[in-house]
């Protein structure tokens, strides 16, 4: 019962809790849609649920999104600076399309992209985005994530590079401080 009269066990214990919420919240939404997400073109149930320690860059988009079609040949050159890298922890990036199998295969032919493509099969795409919080299931839509460490960013619209390389620095930094 001392010990929780100290400050810093006081602060230690609402971190861990935070993470610990945190981290079910998260679980609860990437597997209670696990069954709607197809990696592509396989066609095989994928999960986001975190594996390792990665930093793992969602982005969400679709064929008829304007902006979307706009980032993508970014989103890929930037996914491959992202490989080339040295830094820990490393970043590991999918697209997840709210697209027909066949609008996917015509867009990729147009335009090649680098990093694996996923599709959301749900019925209630906004719903699903929500979960990963955006909060108005707008497109496009990019998800930084750091599960290991409690960070989070959701970054809304039209992304570059600098938006990216903050968001993953911030997530570095966050891991960091965690250590």
């Amino acid at each position: 019962m001392r010990l929780l009269k100290s400050s810093s066990v006081v602060i230690f214990s609402s971190w861990r809790i935070k993470l610990l919420l945190w981290a079910m919240a998260s679980a609860l939404a990437t597997t209670a849609t696990a069954a709607e997400l197809q990696s592509w073109p396989q066609n095989k149930p994928v999960s986001l649920t975190p594996g390792g320690h990665d930093i793992q860059v969602v982005n969400v988009w679709a064929t008829w999104c304007a902006p979307c079609r706009k980032e993508m040949p970014l989103l890929s050159r930037w996914y491959v600076k992202q490989q080339q890298s040295r830094a820990k922890p490393k970043v590991s990036m999918l697209g997840v399309a709210l697209d027909s199998e066949a609008n996917i295969a015509r867009f990729v032919r147009q335009t090649p992209v680098r990093y694996p493509l996923w599709r959301y099969s749900g019925t209630d795409s906004t719903a699903w985005m929500k979960t990963l919080g955006n909060p108005v299931g707008a497109l496009p839509f990019t998800l930084v994530r750091a599960p290991q460490c409690g960070f989070q960013a959701a970054l809304l619209g039209e992304v570059d590079e600098a938006k990216l390389d903050k968001a993953v620095a911030q997530a570095r930094q966050q891991c960091g401080r965690r250590r």
